[in-house]
């Protein structure tokens, strides 16, 4: 059986700045102690280590890995906790140096001695790997490897090598190929071919409600992006630029909700440039919110979900849009464009460079306008390997190990290209194309082998080296 991605595991809700780096570490976590209690029980709990390799040592404080796994075995859900508590329960527990296990059992916990940051040493599956080892009562140790391996994605280390269950949906599909004959022979369009597959799973209402849902956190990343000012966090003194953009385009104008907001931008007018502003303002505004440990959707990963959003904004917005069965059409797309580049390649910077993330993303969000401008399946491909094709190579250098720089325009980047790749698609002529999506999914995994690790999420190159800055260890 093939492996089945839903558009609901390429679309994650969860708690910024990285989906490998902080979502994946805290679902491991949650994993791992949830286990830890039901199959050894409270009483039996002496102590937790966390080991980090990899890249999570690497970037791991600039990341918030160690603030990720705390919430994880607390019990914090990064779907729905109150972010803006975040801090303050980490310096908690740093200050009385216990931690409440699935708020259920409170053990001795050190932040500064439990949790170990192994920067020259890797696990062999994937570069984000992390260890948990629990002491109990009685002396013995129970021994936990889980990888975050990209977009929130996590597999316990007896999962790593061998097929992970999936659900029996109505069309198996592993590549472009396979998408494309089940287009044609269903003759039905990627969206509506790939909420068959979802139906399998859910009911309609289940599915167009979740989208939906998906879309109200986007919508409300972009808004609170739009209307914070001030430094982002982690000693880079990056400041806020969406809320300013913002500002200045609507001549500070007064408004008292999202919608009354939405439809101030639609009069500001269709000139040019004030839509790529606009576009650039919304990917700005929410990998802002993303580097502030805001809430976010992985859109397939937390350093690239702005670039989604922001296309799908502008879709809504200014190219007609506006309806919510356009928005549902949209995700459906694009998760089946991230699914394959899952599939076939790598989500994880830290496996594959930025291609991975912002290259995947513009894909989506070009396959996405394509689809929902009336493109055919051929053309709704061609777009995302046009995207893609134009990101092929970039590599990952954080400056600090923070989602900050170049992470944070380089969304204002993918989003531009995403809409460009759609518009060449849908002039163009499909007969006449001379690369594959199959063959660019397949170029991107080349290349992310052949990518030097320093270039991978480590900041051990690129501008990462280039910048001089000060800043706390990371």
């Amino acid at each position: 059986m093939k492996e089945f991605i839903s558009v609901f595991d390429m679309f994650k809700i969860g708690v910024g700045p990285s989906s490998s780096h902080t979502l994946g570490p805290w679902r491991a976590a949650e994993q791992f102690s949830v286990h830890l209690l039901k199959t050894r029980g409270a009483s039996e709990v002496a102590s937790i280590r966390i080991l980090l390799y990899g890249s999570l040592a690497k970037t791991g404080k600039g990341h918030g890995t160690d603030l990720a796994v705390m919430m994880g075995l607390a019990g914090e859900d990064p779907v729905t906790c109150d972010t803006s508590l975040l801090s303050a329960k980490v310096e908690n527990i740093r200050d009385v140096k216990k931690l409440c296990i699935q708020n259920k059992l409170l053990v001795d916990f050190n932040p500064a001695e439990y949790i170990e940051f192994h920067k020259q040493e890797s696990l062999p599956f994937h570069p984000n790997a992390l260890r948990f080892v629990a002491t109990l009562s009685d002396g013995k140790v129970l021994n936990e490897v889980y990888y975050s391996i990209g977009g929130g994605f996590v597999v316990h280390e007896h999962e790593s090598n061998s097929h992970r269950p999936t659900q029996k949906v109505k069309y198996e599909i592993s590549n472009a190929d396979d998408l494309l004959q089940n287009c044609n022979l269903a003759r039905l369009s990627i969206s509506e071919l790939v909420l068959e597959n979802e139906l399998c799973l859910r009911n309609r209402e289940g599915v167009e409600d979740g989208l939906l849902k998906i879309w109200s956190v986007m919508l409300q990343s972009i808004y609170r992006g739009c209307h914070k000012s001030g430094v982002l966090p982690g000693g880079l003194n990056v400041a806020r630029r969406a809320a300013r953009l913002n500002s200045e385009m609507l001549r500070d104008k007064r408004y008292q909700s999202v919608s009354e907001w939405t439809e101030l931008i639609r009069s500001t007018g269709t000139d040019f440039t004030m839509i790529m502003n606009w576009i650039s303002c919304f990917a700005l505004a929410v990998n802002e919110e993303n580097a502030s440990f805001g809430r976010i959707v992985t859109a397939p990963t937390n350093g690239a979900a702005g670039v989604v959003p922001a296309v799908l904004m502008y879709y809504h917005l200014f190219a007609g849009g506006d309806r919510d069965h356009d928005v549902i059409k949209f995700l459906l797309t694009a998760s089946e464009i991230g699914s394959l580049f899952k599939k076939g390649s790598t989500i994880s910077a830290a496996m594959g460079g930025c291609q991975a993330e912002i290259g995947v993303s513009s894909a989506m969000a070009a396959a996405a306008l394509t689809e929902c401008h009336g493109g055919d399946p051929v053309q709704v491909m061609q777009a995302a390997e046009i995207a893609m094709e134009h990101h092929l190579g970039m590599t990952c250098d954080p400056i600090g190990g923070l989602v900050q720089i170049p992470c944070i325009e380089r969304n204002t980047m993918g989003a531009i290209k995403a809409i460009t790749a759609s518009q060449l698609a849908l002039k163009g002529n499909t007969d006449q194309m001379k690369v594959t999506l199959d063959a660019v999914i397949k170029t991107m995994w080349e290349t992310a082998i052949d990518m030097n690790s320093k270039y991978k999420e480590t900041s051990d190159g690129g501008l990462a080296r280039q910048i001089s800055i000060n800043l706390p260890e990371c």
